[in-house]
């Protein structure tokens, strides 16, 4: 396990935000992660899942941030759709 950080921007938000994440989370966790600093405070919550999306293609809730070759300081993107 390994601990690195990530720009996360939150879909309809104007901050870029450097997110600490371990190779080991799974997406749905990524996403909690990018929301809590976001979603309520900058951006109104939505009812439904949140989406992490990587190079433009939205990653499994349960893939890891190793699976998907995610490497310190990349853009990731997470949103309601």
């Amino acid at each position: 396990m390994a601990l690195f950080p990530v720009q996360g921007i939150f879909d309809d938000d104007f901050v870029v935000m450097l997110i600490p994440i371990d190779d080991a989370d799974p997406m749905s966790v990524v996403a909690e992660k990018v929301a809590h600093h976001a979603a309520g405070r900058r951006v109104a919550p939505q009812p439904g899942p949140l989406r992490v999306r990587f190079h433009g293609q939205v990653l499994a809730d349960t893939a890891t941030v190793a699976d998907a070759g995610v490497a310190p300081l990349d853009v990731l993107q997470v949103g309601y759709r």
